[in-house]
């Protein structure tokens, strides 16, 4: 049985290798699934993602739920997870199965060798590093600190574990020579590091946060509060090249409560928008496109259109945000809808390749003709040597006559070019040859 089945599959297979229909068939079918294929290999974006971002009191949480207000208008729903801070949320992009999909960041803080498929997506906004303290506790100074080693002796909070404050803190401490036994150092929560600030327990606080962050407010009503005018910031940022430069004008944080009370320089790192290397290019431009408008209102320690940034990352920068932000968004996305232009793209990635393919295909159609219609005489062929190879078996004689009328009829009506004609008179000169002998069988 599996024998015949064979047999019959293989005579099935040689027949239709002559039959036109069947080819173009069969090309059609391959080009679906080629087609369904590369729209599989092309997943649009998810509209669901969640964001990493900090504390509620802190900008990174505020800049999250601006983002999802914005995105929101797009059918993209994003959600905002509360966090301890740069570390936790690197160590929740770096998971998989963790669910975060996108995490603020904050400058020099990662090492990259533990996060090598991660990438930047733009530098979003300066991030000082303040260093708020009681005016009393520094007498012998006059009353101002100015450079780190005077936080000797002192009791400092230095950022809570898992925040970017903290490795910041210990870096800027390590390169001026001093440890955290020196100072007293105490790894507080914000929240927890102003309340000890106000009553007295503490002397200085570390925080790192944009001018803009809530979180800033809630050291202005201190009684005899300052911030540090660091005097050796060209030393820093030229040994920690992650960090920038800032100067803050007197009053820029509060005029109501003059903070800082002068003119003071800081150092900046910038908080960066990270992702997985294998993030949706379509969410690249959404997101990019989203933040520009939110970074306008960014503007105390940054001019209005500075960021989004390629400067100041850790990460490499997305493939798709180096062109988004030298050159803006893509044509579909400038004029049309988000999801519009996710799925015209879509269409344009798979249309491409096919072209690339279909194209050469296209020079060859006159070769193509020509084949098919060699297929068709040699269809025809095929039949005639059958009836020859019958001819002598006077038997089969009236089934040979009726298969060649058969052929007759089907020879007459195939059309052909100018340039093919003698293949076809041809193929008619054969035929009659066949008739004739036919004719003398007895």
């Amino acid at each position: 049985i599996m024998q015949k089945t064979k047999e019959t599959f293989m005579n099935f297979i040689k027949k239709q290798i002559y039959n036109p229909l069947a080819l173009s068939a069969a090309f059609i079918v391959l080009l679906s699934i080629i087609f369904a294929v590369l729209w599989i290999l092309v997943p649009p974006p998810p509209k669901s993602i969640e964001l990493a971002t900090g504390f509620p009191s802190g900008l990174y949480y505020q800049f999250g739920e601006r983002l999802k207000s914005e995105l929101s208008q797009d059918g993209v729903n994003l959600k905002v997870r509360s966090t301890g801070g740069t570390l936790d949320n690197l160590a929740l992009l770096n998971d998989p199965k963790s669910g975060v999909d996108f995490a603020m960041v904050q400058g020099g803080v990662a090492n990259l060798d533990q996060y090598p498929k991660l990438v930047s997506i733009a530098g979003m906004f300066y991030e000082p590093i303040w260093v708020w303290y009681r005016e009393g506790a520094f007498k012998d100074s006059g009353g101002q600190l100015k450079i780190l080693s005077q936080l000797k002796g002192k009791r400092v909070s230095i950022g809570n574990e898992g925040s970017g404050t903290l490795v910041l803190t210990q870096n800027l401490l390590r390169a001026s020579g001093i440890s955290e036994k020196e100072i007293g150092a105490m790894k507080l929560k914000p929240d927890e590091a102003i309340a000890k600030l106000n009553s007295g327990e503490l002397d200085a606080v570390f925080i790192v946060a944009a001018a803009e962050a809530p979180i800033l407010s809630k050291f202005y009503a201190i009684p005899g509060i300052r911030l540090m005018n660091f005097d050796q910031a060209d030393a820093y940022t030229r040994n920690l090249t992650y960090l920038s430069k800032v100067t803050v004008p007197r009053g820029l944080l509060s005029i109501e409560y003059d903070q800082p009370r002068q003119d003071i320089q800081v150092m900046a790192a910038t908080a960066t928008l990270v992702a997985r290397e294998n993030v949706s290019p379509a969410l690249v431009s959404l997101l990019l496109g989203a933040s520009y408008d939110i970074l306008k209102s960014y503007s105390r320690l940054q001019k209005v259109g500075e960021f989004p940034s390629s400067a100041g990352l850790d990460f490499p920068l997305h493939v798709d945000a180096e062109i988004y932000l030298k050159d803006g968004p893509s044509f579909l996305h400038r004029h049309l809808p988000f999801w519009t232009a996710v799925w015209a793209g879509r269409f344009v990635k798979i249309v491409i390749p096919l072209l690339v393919i279909l194209i050469p295909l296209f020079t060859y159609i006159p070769s193509a003709k020509n084949f098919f219609l060699r297929l068709k005489l040699a269809q025809v062929y095929e039949e005639l040597k059958v009836i020859e190879k019958n001819a002598q078996n006077p038997a089969l004689k009236e089934k040979n006559f009726k298969d060649l009328e058969d052929i007759e009829r089907r020879v007459s009506n195939i059309k052909v070019s100018m340039l093919d004609a003698k293949e076809l008179y041809d193929l008619k000169g054969h035929v009659g040859e066949v008739r004739v002998r036919l004719s003398l069988v007895r």
